[in-house]
């Protein structure tokens, strides 16, 4: 049986706390601890670079994905088990969810939170049941737990919504939560 692989979805910016890279390093350090493979934007800046560089470290299987136009501003220097280029960011975050078990979302801006509900979209309308784990750092993700409450409050989904997806504060949280969610 091969061994889950976990998609990291995340900042190519470190973000305003120190908090944030460290997260990242254990969170790649975590995957490889659990001889799990790491997929991700392939670049290495940010907390993504973070991630895998101590995924790398710790010895961690690595795919990376990077679309094109980023070739130039993200690629990372380092070796990974394989690269995939893709025409588009679309394409990026469909071949990466497609070749995980679990998505975990770290802090992020745009990108992440883009890469956040399309998976969780796809969990609403019966596409996927993978797991979904939001790394609350500090309690970044609150204002967008919020709005999600919001969104139900007013109509616009149904309560279930909350039940797609998993908020963990901390990672030996993630840990925990990826180990009862992936078979094996």
């Amino acid at each position: 049986m091969t061994k889950p692989s976990i998609c990291v979805f995340c900042g190519s910016r470190p973000g305003a706390r120190p908090a944030y890279v460290e997260a990242a390093r254990q969170t790649g350090a975590m995957i490889a601890r659990n001889g799990w493979r790491l997929v991700y934007g392939a670049g290495d800046i940010g907390i993504m670079g973070e991630v895998a560089a101590a995924a790398q470290a710790d010895g961690a299987a690595m795919l990376g994905v990077i679309p094109v136009h980023l070739l130039g501003r993200e690629r990372a220097p380092r070796d990974m088990t394989q690269t995939i280029v893709t025409e588009d960011m679309h394409e990026r975050k469909k071949v990466m969810f497609m070749n995980s078990d679990a998505v975990v979302v770290l802090p992020g801006g745009a990108g992440s939170l883009d890469e956040f509900f399309e998976v969780l979209t796809w969990a609403q309308i019966g596409l996927h049941g993978k797991p979904i784990l939001l790394l609350d750092v500090q309690g970044y993700w609150q204002p967008l737990l919020r709005l999600l409450d919001h969104v139900i409050a007013e109509g616009f989904a149904a309560p279930t919504l909350r039940d797609l997806f998993q908020t963990v504060s901390d990672v030996p949280a993630l840990n925990a939560a990826l180990a009862g969610a992936l078979p094996g």
